[in-house]
């Protein structure tokens, strides 16, 4: 019988290992772009793709590792995900709100989430209200709930106003939560909210002796310090702010070619005995 301790690889999905076709940045000839798959479908619309090189890639790493997808995504937008190889055991959603096991959420997980945002941060609602006074239709396209544990707003960044998120981050920050804009989203997340704590509970539970992480966004950074090796591709906000860590390599490799290259060093390491 084989004992030996497993691999743990648990990877932000937007923008790490899967990208829309604005996020794509294929930086060359269309003649020499690389073939992509889908991998999301929305609205009868596709939406996220990665390369077919990625998901082969990604499909050889389902088997020879425990592979955790770790998103902020919510658990219905995480089920539209079609990732290529074995479905994994384990995937988290809601930026570490849940832990799927099989497809089900573990309750005792997000019920002791759910107790400690009560006991140490300022109640959704606080926010929300917030986001209501300080925002309007001009640059915001849409309010949204995740999961009744974070918020997000949908903006039209060209018009978001200069000073706005640093006021509402100062603010959140003051309340026990954290900002993030990735993208066309504003994301105001509670503090102890994070992928980090719960992709420690995945390899607490699967006996894991290595952990591999990746990600691009600041809420993945609590995510790549959890891990013994990380990496982040050349663009996102870690990017933008120079984040670093030691145990981090930082990517040259933007948009989807980043996330093959990721999904390389991935498996490079998890071989490594």
């Amino acid at each position: 019988m084989n004992t030996t301790a497993p691999t743990l690889v648990a990877s932000d999905l937007d923008r790490t290992l899967i990208y829309s076709t604005a996020a794509l940045a294929l930086g060359m000839p269309d003649a020499q772009a690389p073939r992509l798959l889908c991998v999301e479908v929305h609205e009868s619309k596709p939406l996220s793709y990665m390369t077919e090189e990625a998901a082969e890639l990604l499909a050889r790493l389902t088997a020879e590792a425990v592979f955790v997808p770790t998103t902020t995504r919510t658990r219905k937008q995480y089920q539209r995900i079609q990732l290529p190889g074995t479905t994994p055991e384990y995937a988290i959603c809601a930026n570490g709100g849940h832990i799927l096991v099989d497809g089900a959420t573990d309750r005792d997980w997000h019920d002791s989430v759910v107790r400690r945002l009560a006991d140490e941060c300022a109640p959704l609602a606080e926010i929300r209200a917030y986001l209501t006074a300080t925002t309007d239709l001009s640059w915001v396209r849409k309010h949204r709930v995740a999961e009744d544990l974070f918020a997000y707003l949908v903006v039209e960044r060209e018009r978001l106003p200069a000073d706005w998120l640093d006021r509402f981050g100062a603010w959140a920050g003051d309340r026990g939560w954290t900002v993030s804009l990735q993208g066309r989203k504003v994301y105001a997340v509670p503090k102890p909210l994070t992928k980090g704590a719960a992709v420690r509970e995945v390899a607490r539970r699967t006996g894991a002796a290595l952990t591999l992480a990746a990600g691009d966004s600041l809420l993945d950074a609590d995510l790549l310090l959890a891990a013994d090796r990380a990496w982040r591709p050349g663009h996102g906000e870690l990017a933008d702010t120079d984040w670093t860590a030691p145990h981090l390599d930082v990517l040259a490799e933007r948009g989807v070619a980043a996330g093959e290259e990721i999904l390389r060093r991935f498996r490079a390491a998890a071989a490594r005995p």
